[in-house]
């Protein structure tokens, strides 16, 4: 008789005692949903990259070299004319060989390409005409940038959430129920976003210029895109 006593007070304290939480955050009268949604901000690029360089050839290696260093001297003397600071410009790529077949077979051929960043945005077509009027007879890009990208998507994270809340809301509505709380808030990222690529290994994005007209090359900037992902976590409740 004492152990069914005993049996009866422990079966009635444990249904007094709170349940464990839910791991997912909902409490029991709640309902949980899960919402993805995306943003989008459009954005004018403020910073122009270009892969541009000189190429010479001659008989021997200090004159292929020669060659090559005033043709660049004049390259980067125009870009510091256009405003373009030291540190904008890196080299990429420095290379001195022997040609070793065909009817150049014995001679030299020195090779230099540089990275140039622009952020003078009217005056990048301005630059592609000067520079290879200059010598520079290798040319890819421009690639087009937001140098604070971060602060470009800020838009693009705030439409993504409100589409969320929005979508949520819906749901809510149809159910015949609210929204009681935002129990987490995922950052999913850029998508959809693929920066042109550059460099001087691929041979498709170096081509040799052909004499360039008068007037600048013709330039518009336009706007990047950029598309943020975000999932949220939703409780739901009855009205």
């Amino acid at each position: 008789m004492r152990h069914f006593a005993l049996l009866a007070t422990a079966l009635a304290l444990a249904a007094c005692e709170r349940a464990a939480p839910d791991p997912r955050g909902v409490d029991r009268d709640e309902t949980l949903l899960t919402v993805t949604a995306s943003g989008r901000a459009d954005t004018r690029p403020d910073e122009a990259r270009l892969q541009l360089g000189v190429q010479s050839q001659a008989a021997s290696a200090g004159d292929a070299s020669r060659l090559n260093r005033e043709k660049m001297d004049r390259v980067t003397a125009e870009l510091e004319r256009l405003g373009v600071k030291p540190d904008a410009i890196q080299t990429r790529n420095l290379s001195l060989s022997r040609i070793d077949y065909g009817r150049e077979h014995g001679q030299f051929r020195a090779y230099n390409m540089v990275e140039v960043t622009l952020r003078d945005m009217a005056r990048v077509g301005e630059a592609v005409t000067a520079v290879t009027e200059a010598g520079a007879n290798v040319l890819s890009g421009p690639d087009l940038r937001v140098s604070n990208r971060e602060a470009a998507n800020r838009s693009a994270y705030a439409e993504a959430y409100k589409a969320a809340r929005a979508r949520a809301q819906a749901y809510a509505s149809a159910a015949d129920l609210k929204i009681s709380r935002v129990l987490a808030i995922y950052d999913g990222g850029e998508a959809g976003v693929s920066p042109m690529p550059y460099g001087v290994e691929t041979s498709a994005q170096v081509r040799n210029m052909s004499p360039p007209p008068v007037a600048p090359a013709p330039f518009n900037p336009g706007m990047n895109t950029t598309e943020v992902r975000v999932r949220v976590d939703f409780a739901l409740a009855e009205k």
